[in-house]
Order: structure tokens, then sequence, then C-alpha cells
């Protein structure tokens, strides 16, 4: 199955952001940790990526990937992170001046529910030197992000949430290429993965550990136990997860009524769906709802290119 797409689709149920930032002061900067993915691209200069394994240099084009969003923190010198002070964030355009280093910043915030798991079992922070003449894909992305975090026109909340996802898709295939993933969820077993596409393309359907295993072709105690080693989750758990996490891309992306989207993703009554959706997000569908739709309106303001 294709890790990479389920990703995306997990974490873009969050709250998308992009902003340039541009390193003026003396020093650096320090991003304290937050649910969900992101990442940063060096633009100009030089600088070191700090977080709590040795510092790592970077330099112009680099991308670093925050995958589960572990605090960190970029230097112009190599430090500890408990040397730099917090980035400030906001809708403000970066200082005038000229700035040691400078690098754009793209990142999905999930308020609600956790960063999937794919992303929680890679590394925190991942550095990737793309080669542009390889990759012109990459080079264009990178170049429309910087221009739309620059521009101030009505739907640049929309190509935001585009861009954000087409990189974070180069960067997660470039770390493939560049390094042996050995901390990337192994899935090739033929059994695990036909259970995983049967969750995947029908959630709504009355699954038990018994119905996978026989799916896998396994027993249940044997496929439970290996589905819980690969995926990282128990059957169920990983289950559910998906049930509501595709509940909250329908709840986002369409006006389909709870009564409607509860039987889609495995549930007999909007009673139930409800109250296992404000288990896993911490509020009730509704409010998530009314949330994001607020999100997006802000989304599609002229002004809001910016981090918070």
């Amino acid at each position: 199955m294709d890790l990479i797409s389920e990703v995306i689709r997990t974490v873009r149920v969050g709250e998308a952001n992009a902003r340039l930032i541009r390193q003026t002061e003396p020093g650096g900067v320090r991003f304290p940790a937050f649910d969900g993915s992101g990442f940063h691209i060096m633009m100009r200069g030089t600088s070191w990526l700090i977080g709590q394994d040795e510092p790592t240099p970077l330099h112009p084009g680099d991308i670093v990937l925050t995958s589960s969003g572990a605090e960190h923190g970029l230097s112009q010198e190599p430090c500890t992170l408990r040397d730099l002070p917090p980035v400030e964030m906001g809708p403000r355009p970066p200082g005038p001046g000229p700035a040691s280093f400078e690098f754009l910043c793209g990142n999905y915030r999930l308020e609600h529910g956790r960063t999937p798991q794919y992303l929680r079992a890679l590394p925190d922070l991942i550095a990737v030197s793309p080669d542009y003449d390889r990759h012109p894909a990459m080079r264009s992305l990178v170049d429309l992000l910087a221009a739309d975090v620059s521009m101030t026109q009505p739907g640049s909340g929309a190509t935001l949430r585009a861009l954000l996802d087409l990189i974070l898709v180069q960067v997660l295939r470039l770390w493939h290429e560049q390094d042996d993933t050995s901390g990337w969820p192994e899935v090739a077993h033929p059994g695990i993965a036909s259970a995983l596409r049967e969750i995947h393309e029908n959630p709504q359907r009355q699954w038990t550990v018994s119905r996978l295993s026989e799916v896998a072709g396994m027993p249940r105690t044997a496929f439970s136990r290996l589905f819980t080693t690969l995926v990282g989750r128990p059957p169920m758990s990983y289950l559910t997860g998906w049930r509501l996490s595709r509940a909250a891309r329908l709840l986002r992306e369409t006006d389909a009524s709870l009564a409607t989207i509860a039987p889609k993703v495995g549930y007999s009554t909007e009673f139930a769906f409800s109250a296992a959706f404000r288990r896993e997000y911490g509020v009730p569908p509704g409010r998530f709802r009314r949330t994001t739709l607020t999100r997006r309106a802000v989304d599609e303001r002229p002004d809001a290119a910016g981090v918070h």
C-alpha cells in the first residue's frame, strides 16, 4: 500500500501554515514541540540544525522535515536547544535588513488528534539535500511556496494546502532515496498489507480481528501480534483511528450530516459516532466542523500566510 499517500491524507486534517523567516539577530531560534508535522527549507545563508543529537550543518536548498513536531532549533553556530530563544510567530512579515540565514517554514498543526503512526515511527528530525537538477519539480514547488507566502491575494489559503502536500510527498520520497529508510514502518508482508488495504478502502464494514485475520490468511493471534509489530498499533485501535481520521476529513471537506457520515465510517448510529469522535479528538464532531470552517475562512483572507 502507498504509505506516503496515507500520511498526507491524515495530516491535511490539521491547520496549514507557512511563513518566510529571516534571522537578522545573532544566534538562532528554537521551535517548541507541537502536534503535527512540518518542514524548513533553507533559502539563503547557512545554519545548524539543533536537536537532541549532534548539530547538523545546513546549506541553501537543504530541507528539514519535523516528522512529528519535535522541539528543535536553527542556529548560526553549534549549540544546545536551551541556548536558543523561542521563535516569535505571527502574521507579520519578516523584518528588513541583512539576514544571516533565511528559510521557509510550512506545517500542519493537529489541534485535535495525533500525528500519524507512520510519521511518529520516523526520526524526529530528517535533513535532506535535494539535487534540484535531478528533481526540478522540487525547485518549482519551493519557488511557488515562496511566492505564495508573500502574496496577499484571495485563495492563497487553498493553494497553500496543495503546496504543503506536494512538498511533504517530495521530501519523504527524497529521504527514501538518500537513506536506507530503516525507520520507515514495513508493511511488505502480503497478509498485513491486504488487511490494511481493506481497512482503508472499506472502513464502513463491521470488522473484527477474526475477519481481518481471514483477509490476511493468518491465524487470529499471529495476525494480531504481527499487525501490532509492523504498524505500531493493534488492529482494532488502528481501525478506529483510520475511521475517525476519514470522518474528520469528511467534516472538514463536505457538508454531509453526522447521520450520513456515521455509517460511511463504520458506526451504526450518530450517537456512537459522536462519542467515538469525541474520545479520539477531544471535541464533538459538530464543534470540530465549526472550528475548521472558521479556520478555512481565515485561511482565505488575503493576509493569512503567517505561521501562527
